[in-house]
This record gives structure tokens, sequence and C-alpha cells, in this order.
């Protein structure tokens, strides 16, 4: 038997069938129950599950300056100034709301897009900014933070998570170990293995999938027809939360409850954050060449930094006036924190090898002097 083109009237039938799985999908998704706290027109849904003023201002204020360090990272980028990197624009209540559940003893195990989490819980500006740069000062993390450098590969995270969990837990510790992921992420083999570990081990971790509709340009609706990702925390015995990744307070509110479920020994829990990435996959990416404004519809008014800004306006929690010196504090932060990234000396080439062992093997010492006879140092 061979195999040959499909005919004309074979590929309308294929084209009719995926629309109305695409429909299908799509309403599916949108029936499925998420936790909101906050709707999109700033209204509160769920008032019993409002936190106090205070930690509302602290959300926003690390929303704000989350999305200026993506902001001026564009800028910057531009400008020959920092290297191609993922923005996270838009996705600012999904990484903050979770990071801001941690403590500084806790593990953070980002992904290459989560910068804005990385930021909340700690990571100075000037740091991040020479990662992005490529810079050696930005390759290693300060001695006082648990955030592990941002990993391109995807979905190894999760495994490893895993294990700084449970060495957490055998040393006595109440720490925790939270690892991101996109809805990329949970098609590779690493997702599921890290759920049956952390499941079968009662490990204390929180599994954040942030489900932004896209692995670079597959949607997700292409990669899966499960429409709740966080029920294949099913599979492996453990609890899947699904929440309006858009809504701070919800965001923050669900990784809360996780986190200390899993401080009192009651194990692993997934967090299927559902949000947009209304921005491209890197600085170097044209969506346009894979979505339309179709796919974008809608998305704008579901800012998770305009929601949030609205209820608390509403609520007379923020000023103009608040907000405007907010914004001066933080634009003035992320310039020093850039005239200090600017002062760091240039990298060499032998740079690159500082980093990869705490003691240089053999292999690294011959690449080394090879490199330096090359460069001429």
């Amino acid at each position: 038997m061979t195999t040959s083109d499909p005919t004309p009237r074979e590929s309308a039938d294929t084209d009719s069938a995926y629309d109305a799985a695409r429909t299908a999908y799509e309403t599916a998704q949108a029936a499925e129950d998420m936790v909101q706290i906050v709707a999109p027109d700033g209204t509160v849904a769920r008032p019993e599950l409002l936190p106090d003023t205070e930690v509302r201002l602290r959300l926003y204020r690390e929303m704000r300056r989350a999305r200026h360090f993506d902001e001026r990272g564009w800028v910057l980028y531009r400008q020959g100034r920092m290297g191609v990197f993922p923005p996270f624009g838009g996705m600012e209540a999904s990484q903050v709301g979770t990071a801001a559940a941690l403590t500084k003893d806790d593990w953070l195990f980002p992904t290459y897009r989560d910068t804005g989490a990385t930021l909340t819980l700690g990571l100075p500006i000037a740091r991040a900014i020479a990662y992005w740069r490529t810079s050696p000062h930005g390759w290693h993390m300060p001695e006082d933070l648990k955030v592990l450098p941002f990993y391109i590969p995807i979905a190894t995270q999760y495994p490893h998570a895993v294990g700084a969990a449970i060495a957490e837990r055998r040393k006595g510790t109440r720490n925790i170990a939270m690892a991101f992921i996109g809805d990329g992420g949970s098609s590779e083999g690493d997702f599921h293995e890290a759920l049956n570990f952390a499941g079968a081990l009662n490990a204390p971790c929180v599994f954040i999938l942030q489900n932004n509709g896209w692995a670079i340009s597959v949607p997700t609706r292409h990669q899966t027809r499960a429409t709740n990702l966080s029920r294949r925390a099913e599979g492996y015995g453990i609890p899947g939360v699904r929440v309006d990744g858009n809504d701070v307070l919800a965001t923050h509110h669900v990784t809360r409850e996780a986190v200390e479920r899993a401080r009192r020994g009651e194990g692993p829990t997934l967090i299927e954050t559902v949000t947009y990435r209304v921005k491209p996959h890197t600085t170097a990416d044209d969506p346009g060449k894979y979505r339309t404004d179709a796919d974008n519809a809608g998305w704008d008014a579901k800012d998770p930094v305009l929601r949030l800004r609205t209820h608390l306006l509403s609520e007379g929690l923020l000023t103009e006036a608040d907000e405007q010196a907010m914004l001066a504090g933080i634009t003035a932060e992320f310039e020093a924190a850039l005239a200090e990234a600017d002062s760091y000396p240039e990298p060499t080439p032998e740079d690159i090898l500082d980093h990869v062992f705490a003691e240089p093997t053999p292999q690294l010492r011959a690449q080394r002097e090879q490199i330096s006879a090359e460069s001429g140092q």
C-alpha cells in the first residue's frame, strides 16, 4: 500500500473537521471552571477571598515593576544594549502572584520567560539585565537567593525541583520548591515523570503550569485535546487547580494555599494559570507569521495590570498621585540598576568556562589554554 497527497476533497474534509474540532476545543476550554477573584472589569467576583490592602498594593507594585522591566528590555534590545530575551508582558499576574507566595528560603526553578517571577522573589535587576546580555555577571545567583538560572531546555526544571524539595525535607526544613513550565512543556516527558516522582514521594513542591496559549508558534489546541491541563494532576494522585492567570489576587490565593499544604507535609500541587502570551516568543520573533487578530482578540481587555489597577482605584485603595509616586520609584530603581549593569567590565572569551564546575576539570583547563592562545591573552 502506498500513500499519496490528499485530494482536494480530502483536504477540504480535513480542514472542515479541524475547524469543528477547534471550535469544540475553545468552547470546552471557556466552559472549564477556574478560580477568579477579580473580573476583567475590576469588579469583585469572590469578596470572601480578597486579601488585605497591603497584599493587594504589594502585588500591584510588583506587577508594575515587572512590566517596567519588560518594556525597558524591548528598548534596550532595539538599542543593541540587551540580547534576545523572551518578553512576558501580559503574564505579570501569573508570575508575580505565584512567586510572591514564596520566601527567600524556598527554591524557584524558572523557565526562560519567568524574569518577572525571579524579580518578585528578589533577583537584583542589574543581575537580570546582565544575564540577558550574556554577561558572566548574570550567570550566578546571589548567595541569599535559591533561584536557578533561567532554563532554556523545556521541562527539565520540573524533575530538578522535585530533587531540591526532597533534599529540603531530608534536611528537616519546611522549605519548598516551585517550578515553572509553559503549556508546551506539559507535552514533554519530564513533566509527567516529575509529577509521578513528586506524588509518589510526597515532595513539598508547587508546580506552576503557565498556559499562555502558545508553544513558540504552536497553539495549545494543536498540542492536545485536553481543555483543562490541571486535571493531569489526577493521574498522579496530587491536587490540580485551574486559576485565572490574569487575576493576580486569585493566582496568589491558590498558590499560597498550595505552598502552605506543601509546608505542612501534604505534598505537591499542580496549578494551571490560564493567561496569554500577548508578546512575541522572543524579541527576535514575528508572531504575525503564525497567529491572527482572531487569536489575540479579547486578551487586551483581560490585561492583569489594568484589572488590578481598576479594582484598587474603585475601592479607594490607590490614588493617581500614589501611583505616580510608585512609578517614579520603579523607574529610578531600574535606571540605577541599568547604570550598575553598564559598569560591569566586558567579559573575556575565557569567562564562558568559569562557571561550569566549582573546580575546573582537565578538559576545561585545556580548553581555557586553547582559547587564551587563540585570543592572544
